[in-house]
């Protein structure tokens, strides 16, 4: 049996995690994170962090020689072509990651929460496309809550991908992160349908 592989995806502060531990939760989904992968690459003393580290100096590390996320994140989020040197490193090594899991995994169906999905290449990876979508003053706002920016940084993340409206077009499933918790929990036991009916006739 081919195994369905469902890529996760959604820009910024969509709602993906609340999606994702739904999945693990109520239906047991084994799930490999994209953004677990890119800290495992920019990890203490990894060759990734070296790289950033030569490029963009010891200012980029903090007292422990780990990365200071922060600092990284104030000069890729206002450059393309410094973000796209970062990803270009990055990227790769989460392919990998993703290829050396789903060839060892044993289950028929495995989620990849792929932020990045689209911009990183990797829709070739899954086998159907499910995007977590919500109005953009909603990912403003929560992002300015969870990560405590302004309303400046926070668009300059959001500006950094790909529209939400660019990435419907290619979804397979679009969950709408509108409305109530109940609602979006519902579009997901909808669209888990034909794997429920796998398992019925099992």
């Amino acid at each position: 049996m081919t195994k369905r592989i469902i890529g996760l995806t959604g820009n910024i502060a969509t709602g993906k995690t609340t999606v994702t531990n739904y999945l693990a939760s109520a239906y047991n989904l084994p799930i490999l994170d994209a953004d677990i992968y890119a800290r495992e690459a920019v990890s203490l003393g990894s060759p990734i962090l070296g790289a950033i580290a030569q490029r963009y100096g010891e200012e980029i590390l903090l007292p422990d020689a780990s990365l200071n996320r922060q600092k990284l994140g104030e000069i890729i989020f206002n450059c393309q072509d410094e973000r796209n040197w970062v990803e270009n490193l990055i990227h790769p090594y989460v392919r990998d990651r993703f290829l050396k899991e789903i060839a060892q995994s044993s289950s028929q169906t495995l989620v990849l929460v792929v932020p990045l999905l689209f911009e990183a290449g990797m829709t070739d990876l899954v086998t159907e496309i499910w995007l977590v979508s919500c109005s953009q003053e909603q990912q403003l706002q929560r992002l300015i809550q969870r990560n405590n920016l302004n309303r400046e940084q926070a668009q300059a993340r959001i500006n950094s991908q790909l529209s939400i409206k660019e990435k419907v077009a290619h979804a397979n499933v679009v969950l709408e992160n509108f409305s109530t918790l109940e609602v979006l929990l519902k579009q997901i036991d909808v669209a888990l349908i034909p794997m429920i009916n796998d398992i019925l006739k099992t």
